[in-house]
């Protein structure tokens, strides 16, 4: 597995950090992780249903400082 990715969505707002999740798993290989990092609430909610709908595995969702962390790993 290579380096975790990092997407960084701060001052993006919805469906801003979670188009930049999609463009971004594009780049990287099944089995590699990226985290997205995100101020925008909703995303601590709608990226984890996305994850969940389309089949990848979310592995981290936690917030501090006010930044949504949410690391998540390619399945397909």
């Amino acid at each position: 597995m290579s380096d975790t990715k990092i997407v960084d969505a701060r001052g993006s707002f919805c469906p801003g950090p979670l188009m930049e999740l999609i463009a971004a798993l594009k780049d990287i290989s099944v089995g590699d992780e990226l985290e997205v990092l995100s101020t925008d609430q909703g995303s601590a909610a709608d990226i984890p249903e996305w994850v969940a709908k389309v089949g990848h595995t979310l592995t981290a969702n936690f917030e501090d400082q006010g930044v949504y962390h949410l690391r998540i790993r390619k399945a397909k």
